[in-house]
């Protein structure tokens, strides 16, 4: 059910202290005040009344923050509320009880805490039951002092259904905007925490990587040396090489994506260029991985369909499939990955599915990964973070689920750029002016 009084036990407070208030006002009304506004009372019913109220209130008090947690516990609340105003004022003068009004504030209460539909619900109990009251009066109750009040009786009536509707419509819809926009606002703090994120980690990492220039620069000098003099290691030397050769490389790869996104050049990469770059880089940096591709594409489809990206498209997707080779790995100790590639034209959508055969992921954390940092035993869900931002950048987006016969699958949904695009539509979609 749907929170409507958001995390704040200060709200269910503040709402459990009002209906108090109104327990208090009855009584006092009763006690006190009965003779100064005309009240005509029939004690016995009102003490059973009172009784009532007073435990029912006393329970909803103690059980006040789990009831008003949920729609249907303050809408109960409200609707017994509602009875209790209905009989104190029936036995405490009927339609002539000067404080009729008083019903409207559980339709207040609701029209701001409840949907639209719960503030007309008790509309129409509250003018039902002050329409059966006044309507249903004997004439003598209608007499004050030997004039004929009945018309203004029938004021009082029209005037409280008119300001019923008018909570009922103005209200509760202000109410309504104000929550959608709440809503959207605790959105936009989340984007922007998580937009503070990227770029602290973007910071990180672009320091990260002017520090390790010059480190690398010195192994590869120095590795030159120890093949010049020693032919005895050369498994160990090549090792060491082919490592360093894949440092060499991501370092440069991060200076051209840095260059692309700082610059907002983007380009049309077709899906078959997009199939052959992964496959490389997986061959590449990944030559130990055994890799399932199933492409659905026909061999049209993967010369004529693209998507509009940059530099960080390929490291978000690789950073998926070593994701998913690691958690492979650790379960069933081999590196297994499968990608399925497929293109809806129609709908103008490619996907890309990345499949492990690991332990899945736990359903608290699947809504929460690749949109926050979450620690896990795995670690932060920094790639995830990352790989997520950077395809939202790209206009695509990032589905993880867990795959009914095990492991975990993160599709991707790309938007299909049909045809042959000109680099200037590939400039405005950069600028976002497409």
């Amino acid at each position: 059910m749907t929170k409507i009084l958001g995390t704040s036990l200060q709200a269910a407070d503040q709402v459990a202290l009002l209906r108090t208030l109104g327990l208090l006002l009855q009584i006092g009304l009763t006690t006190f005040a009965a003779d100064t506004f005309g009240l005509s009372l029939q004690m016995a019913p009102l003490v059973l009344v009172f009784v009532l109220e007073t435990l029912y209130l006393s329970l909803t008090l103690v059980l006040r923050k789990p009831l008003f947690a949920k729609e249907s516990g303050l809408f109960i609340a409200l609707v017994l509320d509602t009875l209790f105003w209905i009989a104190w004022l029936y036995f405490s003068g009927s339609a002539t009880n000067a404080f009729i009004s008083l019903l409207l504030l559980p339709i207040a209460l609701a029209a701001v805490t409840l949907p639209i539909w719960a503030p007309w619900t008790l509309t129409g109990m509250s003018t039902l039951a002050y329409s059966l009251m006044i309507f249903t009066a004997p004439d003598a109750q209608m007499q004050h002092h030997g004039m004929d009040m009945s018309s203004h009786y029938l004021g009082m009536w029209f005037n409280f259904v008119i300001s019923a509707l008018v909570i009922t419509t103005s209200v509760a819809l202000i109410a309504k905007r104000m929550r959608r926009q709440d809503a959207q606002l605790a959105f936009m703090r989340e984007g922007q925490l998580r937009q503070e994120q990227l770029l602290a980690l973007g910071m990180a990492s672009a320091q990260m990587a002017h520090q390790l220039a010059t480190p690398l620069s010195t192994l590869r000098l120095l590795l030159d040396e120890v093949k010049e003099e020693s032919a005895a290691s050369q498994g160990a030397v090549s090792e060491m090489e082919a490592a360093l050769g894949r440092c060499e490389h991501t370092l440069a790869e991060l200076r051209l994506a840095t260059e692309s996104i700082r610059d907002r050049r983007q380009r049309r990469l077709l899906l078959g260029e997009l199939v052959d770059e992964l496959k490389q880089k997986t061959l590449l940096l990944m030559p130990q991985t055994a890799l399932d591709w199933q492409i659905s594409c026909s061999a049209a489809q993967l010369s004529e369909l693209g998507v509009v990206t940059d530099m960080s498209l390929a490291p978000a997707i690789m950073a998926l499939i070593e994701n998913a080779a690691r958690a492979s790995s650790e379960t069933c100790g081999e590196a297994r990955v499968d990608i399925h590639i497929d293109a809806m034209p129609d709908a103008g959508q490619i996907y890309l599915q990345i499949r492990d055969y690991g332990p899945g992921i736990a359903p608290t954390l699947l809504p929460q990964l690749g949109t926050l940092l979450v620690e896990s035993p795995k670690g932060l869900g920094v790639a995830l973070l990352l790989s997520h931002a950077s395809l939202e950048r790209l206009g695509a987006l990032l589905v993880l689920a867990n795959h009914p016969q095990g492991g975990t699958v993160a599709q991707v949904r790309f938007t299909a750029q049909a045809g042959a695009a000109p680099w200037e539509q590939c400039e405005s979609v950069a600028r976002g002016d497409a």
